[in-house]
């Protein structure tokens, strides 16, 4: 404890296994802990109305320091890797009010016709990936699909897609030779394509987002728009790990599979719920100080980080009814789960993420009746990621 305030080592073999149970002990000693690992520590609020507070509270701020660049990004990369995440408003601002248009719930649900045939494709080349009786569902669906869908959403032609699905794979990963080298080939991908579009306008994100670059008299500049292409490849690596996530957590509990199976139009409540429960977010993007600001008789100094604890503040019985109790029949009256964040820095892509998954769970289901786990559920072998709940490897018989 340091001055009363709970403390997380997140090296630890407890937390980096089960940080749910961690985030909810410190939970209901306080609404501030603090958080470290070496080289790094953080104040977190604990409790759901604290952390979407703080996330709503222009005191603290996103700065370039919130992120840790990966290592051997070539130089002339570097003007495209400040995404919009990183920016404040009023910059921020400018550019979400460019880009939203294209990022809308209508907007996600239109695609929902094009998304299908992606995710069945997927699912119709699993047979082909067996190996001992098993696929690594990881590998060959969750991963490859939301590739797909930014493929898709901007204009990426058939022929290049196969090379996107690598870039993904390394970005994925997050650093190494592979990261360094996807970068400039993605880069050079999204001018491309920025260019096709240019030339032949369709039905896909590129072309909303030249059309808002035109209306607004060229104030979303080429290198905005290219980055853009580079956070949507980023921002991919949700989905990635909710389908995962929310596959092994299914499958982990065959009466919620049932029930699933047996009423299907429970999905988008079900993706909710899910995200709430198992969403890949641990930890929020850490926010810094504009000022000294005292948080529950703890002096924060200006400068120092602060975050939110997801998975605390998303199982906190003050925002929810029996919150360690996976319903996927949850009222859609209940608190909203900060698994997207909130506030000014809310996941833009929030909608097509959940459509995404809506759709990738519905087929996987339908598709695979005799879906099983290919080992024992405690088996899984997570990536030890203090910030994200994330699965190397799904292995499933079909």
């Amino acid at each position: 404890m340091t001055s009363g305030v709970p403390e997380i080592d997140l090296t630890s073999p407890d937390v980096v296994a089960d940080p749910f149970t961690a985030y909810g002990r410190a939970r209901e000693q306080g609404p501030l802990a603090r958080v470290s690992a070496p080289g790094f520590s953080l104040w977190v609020l604990t409790r759901y109305d604290d952390a979407r507070a703080m996330l709503n509270d222009p005191r603290f701020e996103i700065t370039s320091g919130s992120f840790t660049p990966p290592p051997g990004i070539p130089e002339d990369c570097l003007p495209y890797m400040r995404t919009m995440t990183e920016m404040e408003a009023p910059e921020h601002l400018r550019l979400r009010r460019l880009v939203a248009p294209a990022f809308t719930a209508r907007r996600a649900a239109d695609f929902r016709p094009r998304l299908e045939p992606l995710v069945e494709a997927l699912l119709d080349d699993l047979p082909r990936h067996l190996d001992d009786g098993a696929v690594d569902l990881m590998a060959h669906f969750a991963a490859p699909l939301p590739i797909d869908v930014i493929c898709e959403l901007v204009g990426v032609p058939d022929a290049d897609r196969p090379r996107w699905r690598e870039y993904g794979a390394a970005v994925a990963a997050g650093s190494g030779q592979r990261f360094g080298e996807a970068i400039p080939a993605v880069l050079e991908g999204a001018r491309a394509a920025i260019a096709r579009r240019r030339a032949e306008p369709g039905d896909d994100l590129l072309t909303d987002l030249i059309r808002a670059q035109d209306d607004d008299g060229g104030r979303l500049s080429d290198t905005e728009m290219v980055t853009m292409v580079w956070n949507l490849v980023l921002a991919g690596q949700t989905p990635i790990n909710l389908i995962a996530n929310a596959v092994h957590v299914l499958l982990s509990h065959p009466d919620h599979l049932a029930r699933l199976r047996a009423e299907p139009e429970l999905m988008p409540r079900a993706v909710e719920e899910l995200m709430r429960w198992c969403g890949p977010m641990l930890l929020s993007i850490p926010r810094y100080a504009r000022e000294d600001v005292e948080l529950f008789g703890t002096l924060v100094h200006k400068g120092e980080a602060v975050g939110a604890s997801i998975a605390g503040a998303n199982r906190d019985p003050r925002a929810f009814t029996d919150p360690e109790t996976l319903d996927l029949g949850r009222p859609a009256g209940t608190a909203p789960h900060l698994g997207f964040a909130h506030g000014p820095h809310f996941c833009l892509g929030a909608s097509l993420a959940r459509v995404q998954t809506e759709v990738a769970l519905t087929a996987l289901l339908r598709r695979y009746p005799g879906l099983a786990l290919a080992a024992a559920p405690h088996e899984a072998r997570r990536v030890p990621d203090p910030g994200t709940w994330r699965l190397f490897t799904l292995p499933v018989t079909l």
